[in-house]
């Protein structure tokens, strides 16, 4: 409840990895869950067409470069992804940067004061800092 309290006061939230599958209202995962719903979507199993599960490794993501997370960053960067799990938004408006491990997924969702990346910004080298800093920068 705190967290959709101060989302919906305009605090900004920022989900990584599997807080950003949270991020949305339902997950197949372990027979089905709700969650934090402050986003329109659900998470379902990656569809990795026969690709080993999971997703372990470096992955180019193609970026919205007008988006608050991604800018200064270009139109495409490599971010270290862990996951099984892909969320699939209701409104395409809300993915900002789309990857691809056997079928296209998204790698980074915003809307408003809440956003999320399916990746570890912090193992993301230069790009997963700079993107934490325009995070940090839009909550200040």
């Amino acid at each position: 409840p705190v967290l959709r309290e101060r989302a919906a006061a305009g605090v900004p939230v920022l989900g990584v990895c599997l807080g950003m599958q949270l991020l949305f209202e339902s997950s197949t995962e372990h027979e089905g869950d709700t969650g934090l719903g402050l986003l329109a979507g659900e998470v379902t199993a990656l569809r990795t067409q026969g690709q080993k599960l999971p997703h372990i490794g470096w992955n180019r993501v193609a970026l919205n470069p007008s988006a608050r997370l991604t800018a200064g960053l270009g139109e495409a960067a490599a971010f270290y992804h862990v996951h099984s799990y892909a969320c699939r938004p209701a409104d395409p408006a809300d993915t900002v940067g789309v990857s691809d491990y056997g079928e296209p997924f998204a790698s980074i969702v915003e809307r408003d004061n809440v956003a999320g990346v399916q990746f570890h910004p912090e193992k993301s080298s230069t790009d997963g800092l700079a993107m934490l800093r325009n995070w940090l920068g839009a909550a200040a």
